[in-house]
């Protein structure tokens, strides 16, 4: 048991690692020796774990793809008009992008890595954005004009925009940039009758949702971040 504890602790010190590089430096320029050194083991102790860099930022994308749904899941399990549970949820992922070094990095390997069979967080976050603008509009909660398909693109754009923008500047993934960005596209968005009842802020959320899944949703906590290695 502790010889299979002690290759789960190397293996997500890996992922750890590798996370910081790619999240500063990008895949391209993140090389094993370094990600290895970093994670504190031997390049032959990385290829026990892992064939190559590929496989390493496969492991990556997988836990923040995992860590996307989480939110997503959790969000679609509410009870709440649709359009107060997509800011909700545009709200605890961007929490989540600040706070979490391994989902950082997989959204930025998303557009580093072009490979149609890996997982594509910026789809997956937009098929929640459509499916919950869809919803909205069969409550009839969608201002007159309003179209599911544009406004999800819009949204889309803009909440995945503030990412790419986070890597300069965390400010941009701020609970106050969400909130700014809500604040002005609701009054267009949502119906005069629904506007009022929305709230930008956000209403009672967690960066994980956990406590509005009975805890089943809670998102494993990765070990504290290592500085990033691009050599």
């Amino acid at each position: 048991m502790r010889q299979q504890e002690r290759a789960e602790r190397t293996r997500r010190a890996l992922i750890h690692s590798a996370a910081a590089a790619f999240d500063q430096y990008g895949y391209a320029s993140s090389r094993v020796s370094g990600i290895s050194a970093k994670a504190g083991v031997s390049t032959g102790a990385f290829h026990f774990h892992f064939e190559d860099k590929e496989s390493l930022a496969a492991a990556v994308e997988s836990e923040a793809r995992e860590a996307l749904l989480t939110i997503t899941r959790c969000a679609d399990s509410r009870d709440e008009p649709a359009l107060q549970v997509l800011a909700d949820a545009s709200h605890a992922m961007v929490s989540r992008l600040r706070s979490d070094l391994v989902v950082r990095a997989g959204f930025r390997l998303s557009c580093d890595v072009s490979d149609a069979t890996k997982p594509d967080l910026r789809r997956q976050w937009q098929d929640f954005v459509r499916r919950q603008l869809v919803r909205a509009g069969s409550e009839g909660a969608l201002a007159e004009g309003v179209e599911p398909q544009d406004a999800a693109t819009v949204i889309t754009a803009s909440t995945t925009g503030l990412e790419v923008l986070g890597r300069g500047d965390r400010e941009w993934l701020s609970r106050e940039a969400v909130t700014a960005f809500w604040r002005l596209l609701m009054p267009r968005l949502a119906a005069e009758h629904v506007v009022g009842r929305l709230d930008p802020a956000g209403s009672d959320i967690t960066a994980e949702y956990g406590d509005h899944c009975g805890g089943t949703c809670a998102v494993t906590t990765l070990p504290r971040a290592v500085e990033p290695a691009a050599s």
